[in-house]
């Protein structure tokens, strides 16, 4: 028998054969949102600012393009599309020219790469938040955590207004990457850092 054996089976004896049943849980908050669609948009990206995020808007017809934008916002207009990692099944119309698709390298070998553009499954309005889940369109974990810059597309119908209609959205059985701006830190007397666990550099692209 382990630790935990042992404790469970003292507090199944506690209990005796008469166990409670758990007591219900009060789900009394807000769960859908009747805001129109420009209205949630707004806050999204008002959210994503705050964090110091750089977001492009677009028409759904001039994503490459405006992922092309992101790149320079992100590395600079000299970029090279081989330094440009993208999930396996981000659309090819999404793409700029010369960027490589994620082979399945060991993910160490994602490092040496200067960005990363993936898709998203959901994007929260309210806490500024995009969640990827794994899928071809938004590639696996390390591909948003090990380049230096991250480029995210989010389309219109991917903006939900709140974390509880986000939740709904999305199979709990992936492996969720919550992304809330860049990655940083202020645990050093208070003093930003930016980078430390994943892309010191988001740019969020829009597509209305």
């Amino acid at each position: 028998m382990n630790a935990r054996d042992e404790v469970l089976g003292r507090i199944r004896a506690a209990l005796g054969a008469t166990r409670p049943s758990p007591p219900g849980i009060a789900r009394a908050y807000r769960t859908t949102d009747d805001r129109p669609a420009e209205v949630l948009h707004a806050v999204l990206v008002n959210r994503l600012e705050d964090y110091k995020a750089t977001v492009l808007r677009c028409a759904r017809a001039d994503v490459a393009a405006a992922v092309a934008g992101a790149l320079d916002a992100g590395l600079g207009p000299g970029w090279a599309g081989s330094d440009v990692v993208v999930a396996p099944g981000l659309p090819v119309q999404w793409r700029p020219a010369g960027v490589r698709e994620d082979d399945g390298r060991p993910a160490v070998g994602l490092a040496a790469a200067a960005a990363a553009v993936t898709g998203v499954a959901v994007a929260i309005a309210e806490t500024g938040t995009l969640v990827l889940d794994g899928t071809p369109s938004t590639g696996r974990r390390a591909l948003s955590l090990l380049p230096d810059c991250l480029v995210c597309v989010v389309t219109a119908d991917q903006v939900a207004a709140g974390v509880p209609e986000g939740l709904a959205r999305l199979d709990p059985g992936r492996p969720l990457t919550l992304i809330s701006g860049p990655s940083a830190t202020s645990d050093i007397e208070l003093s930003r850092v930016e980078g430390v666990h994943g892309p010191r550099t988001l740019v969020v692209v829009l597509a209305d």
